[in-house]
């Protein structure tokens, strides 16, 4: 099998889902203001990645947990803590949180759900001590990724931004 073995499982993640597997696969996923958090492990070849599309849960744990970085995040962590994962041995890359919607120059600094998620992910990260290999996160530019649990290798591509304003 090579890195990009067309043959490979191919998953296709939308707002609100989460995939974890031992087996290798392409999880593909378009971000714009969400967050994609993957975590995968050598040892035991588990892999998964999330697409959050809010930062907390707010207490709706039976209601769509997977749409927000806190619940999906502790969710992946309890999966590799089942399969014997130790928290030092997973590594963790984070991808999205864009700014994709329209906003006044002036009101950058405003916090977006883009800016939250991003914020929300980085807390967790931290706070469990994971290994973060690597982020690509913010901008205003939405992202398209592949992983390939197989290998830990994410392919990235920015999408362009064609912001399109009505005639006045």
């Amino acid at each position: 099998m090579t890195p990009y073995d067309v043959s490979l499982l191919n998953v296709y993640l939308k707002p609100g889902e989460l995939h974890i597997t031992e087996k290798p696969t392409i999880i593909a996923t378009v971000l714009g203001s969400c967050v994609a958090v993957v975590m995968f492990n050598d040892r035991t070849n588990l892999a998964g990645m999330c697409h959050a599309m809010l930062p907390f849960n707010g207490g709706t744990n039976g209601h769509d947990p997977y749409r927000y970085v806190d619940s999906s995040v502790a969710h992946m962590l309890k999966r590799f803590e089942n399969q014997g994962v130790k928290r030092n041995e997973i590594k963790v890359k984070l991808f999205g949180g864009a700014d994709v919607l329209y906003y006044i120059e002036e009101d950058k600094e405003r916090h977006t759900v883009g800016k939250k998620n991003v914020t929300k992910a980085l807390e967790i990260i931290n706070s469990e001590k994971l290994n973060l290999l690597m982020s690509d996160v913010g901008g205003t530019s939405g992202r398209k990724i592949f992983f390939f649990t197989h290998t830990g290798e994410i392919l990235l591509k920015r999408l362009s931004r064609k912001v399109q304003r009505s005639p006045q």
